[in-house]
């Protein structure tokens, strides 16, 4: 039986009418619900991934001679000596410098945790992809394609994610944005 709601007619008396079908969620709705999910665990982990590697050096990207935790500097191998291009002297005038490795580090955790927990997705995916075009920024031309490469890709999809409340599938979005100080500042979504 459909939901009932009050309904008044043109002589004043009221009666219980069906309100409709109950909206259901298609099938392509909740496979696009769920992969966006995915894509923003996927590119949290990313982020998360970048931290910690830099951080304890773990040999991927970042010889453990080169942690930040034995006094590595996670900016000053990358933007000392990868950068190229219209910006190079601007980049090398702060690679290893304290202020731009904390940034970077905090960045670069921030936006993982907010992004695999859903939460803060506003601020996480605008300083993602604020990142992801200074790193961007920092090859130009890229190497293999005039300007395109995967920084710009990943600075696309974090836009997309900020506007599709992908927080709240797989992760702590409803919760987070139902917190009073979140509803009183929504630029907190």
């Amino acid at each position: 039986m459909g939901i009932m709601t009050a309904a008044t007619h043109h002589q004043g008396s009221t009666s219980r009418v069906p309100a409709g079908p109950i909206p259901t969620e298609t099938t392509a709705a909740r496979t696009t619900r769920y992969l966006l999910a995915g894509l923003r665990l996927a590119l949290g982990w990313v982020f998360l991934w970048a931290f910690i590697d830099k951080l304890f050096g773990l040999g991927y990207a970042t010889k453990a001679e080169n942690a930040w935790i034995d006094g590595g500097s996670p900016t000053k191998g990358f933007l000392g000596n990868a950068v190229k291009g219209p910006f190079e002297g601007f980049y090398h005038s702060f690679a290893g410098a304290a202020w731009a490795d904390w940034l970077f580090m905090i960045g670069l955790a921030g936006i993982g945790i907010a992004l695999i927990a859903g939460v803060a997705m506003r601020i996480a995916t605008t300083a993602g992809a604020v990142l992801l075009v200074a790193m961007w920024t920092a090859v130009l031309p890229p190497e293999n394609n005039p300007f395109m490469d995967d920084h710009l890709i990943y600075a696309g999809l974090l836009a997309v994610l900020a506007l599709t409340a992908a927080g709240e599938t797989l992760g702590l979005g409803k919760y987070w944005t139902s917190l009073p100080i979140v509803q009183r500042l929504p630029w907190l979504k």
